[in-house]
């Protein structure tokens, strides 16, 4: 009965027709069936322009003119709107396969694009048609059809090998993708690190997928959470239930960060502190950043961590035997005791570490971390997911806009939130919220889900 349950979803499930070689799939099941997605692009792309149809309509298709926002105009292409589109990106070009309608109307439609360079080339072996041309800029475009299967490509410079994987897509059927077949979704994106899935309405977005290179620790639902009742509140607030193999390196991850903000702390105790902490840790923890104030030059990396006003809570099995980890505190630099823990003085700041009952928080900022402690539950509720996350876009677009130009120079990953400080920002500024969830998946990759939210329509 499972095989024949698989057998049925896998054959249920979107049927891309992929190029060997491909970096990066872009698969749409079936052409008429993305309005709530473009809906959602038309209204966002008022204030992105990288979200907007009309910036990446383009990529849909070598060279004729599909427009995701009127499917019907793909009858004058003699496309079946109904049937789907696979998009194949290669290091030395891309191909798109479609169903035709009308075999006529296409070839006539493309005949008249590709011709504009002159010197087009057509033949038919077998029942396969094949129509090239130069592009005017040292490569070449064109397409191979079988019946009602075509697939046009686009080349950088020689398009042979390009022209034979088209034949041999249009001659065979496609395979079923399992990875597309477990995710919802009109509009899938697909790399050898994962696939999501996007659908959406005019008020919404919704992307879920499966990522392997996530830099995550393996996660796993518990039920209830210690953290389960909180209301999310902040830039983010976030509850995780990490598994037990994905604790040490959580706490791994706290090692490195203190060499970063402490590079004076001898790096023995701080091991020391992290591994006896790492066996008192249950899984069920809560991040919280209400916000982002920059003082600074964020290429620092301490500047970067104490900008983002933050505090990690994590729930221990024994509270004196933490209390007891947590004592060789006292022997770093600048360290000073608290009456529920420790204060210790960093790089650009000061980190505060406190227990609360059975709850050990962690935080760069008095103010957030005493937020954290006032606000924890006496009981806990469930939780749907390993991971949920809230974002308040708001507090994100001002976050993104403290980079400055010169922060960037030299630095990829800020130059990536300038970039996104620039195209997104606006749109952020206008969104009313962004949800979602983290669980893990098999052979260490991670399931996901965001929903962004933009305010109802007046």
């Amino acid at each position: 009965m499972l095989a024949l349950a698989l057998a049925a979803t896998l054959a249920a499930a979107p049927a891309p027709r992929v190029a060997a070689s491909t970096v990066t799939v872009l698969h749409v099941p079936q052409f008429d069936q993305l309005q709530g997605l473009t809906a959602f692009m038309t209204r966002a792309g008022a204030s992105s322009q990288m979200l907007n149809p009309a910036s990446w309509r383009g990529e849909l298709h070598p060279f004729l003119p599909l427009d995701p926002t009127r499917p019907e105009s793909l009858e004058a292409l003699g496309i079946d709107a109904t049937g789907p589109l696979s998009v194949s990106i290669r290091q030395d070009g891309r191909l798109a396969c479609t169903r035709v309608k009308d075999a006529k109307v296409f070839q006539e439609a493309s005949a008249n694009v590709l011709a504009r360079n002159g010197d087009v080339k057509a033949g038919t072996v077998k029942g396969v048609t094949t129509l090239r041309a130069p592009t005017g800029l040292g490569g070449y475009a064109g397409y191979v059809i079988k019946g009602q299967e075509a697939c046009a490509f686009l080349s950088a410079d020689e398009d042979t090998a390009l022209r034979k994987e088209a034949a041999k897509l249009v001659t065979k059927a496609p395979a079923a993708d399992a990875r597309m077949a477990a995710v919802p979704g009109v509009l899938y994106v697909a790399t050898q690190q994962g696939v999501f899935g996007l659908d959406g309405t005019a008020n919404g977005l919704k992307v879920e997928g499966t990522a392997t290179k996530l830099p995550l620790p393996p996660f796993q639902s518990q039920g209830t959470s210690p953290y389960g009742a909180m209301a999310p509140t902040g830039l983010l607030f976030s509850r995780a239930q990490v598994a037990p193999t994905g604790v040490a390196q959580a706490t791994g991850s706290m090692r490195s960060l203190a060499r970063t903000v402490c590079p004076d702390c001898d790096e023995d105790q701080v091991k020391g502190v992290t591994d006896a902490l790492a066996k008192q840790l249950t899984g069920h923890m809560l991040f919280a950043v209400d916000s982002v104030q920059v003082k600074g030059s964020l290429r620092k990396p301490e500047v970067r961590f104490f900008a983002a006003k933050q505090a990690l809570a994590a729930e221990v099995l024994d509270a004196a035997a933490v209390k007891a980890a947590l004592a060789p505190l006292t022997q770093l630099p600048g360290a000073k005791v608290l009456e529920d823990g420790y204060m210790l003085e960093a790089k650009a700041g000061r980190i505060y570490v406190r227990l609360k009952g059975k709850h050990l928080v962690v935080g760069n900022d008095s103010t957030v971390t005493q937020a954290v402690m006032t606000s924890l539950p006496e009981k806990g509720a469930p939780l749907a997911r390993a991971v949920d996350f809230t974002l308040d876009p708001k507090k994100v677009a001002r976050a993104l806009s403290q980079v400055s130009l010169m922060d960037v120079m030299g630095d990829e990953t800020l130059a990536a939130f300038f970039g996104a400080s620039t195209e997104l920002g606006p749109l952020l500024s206008k969104s009313e919220r962004i949800t979602g969830w983290l669980d893990s998946a098999p052979n260490g990759a991670h399931r996901f889900l965001l929903n962004w939210t933009l305010p109802q329509k007046p």
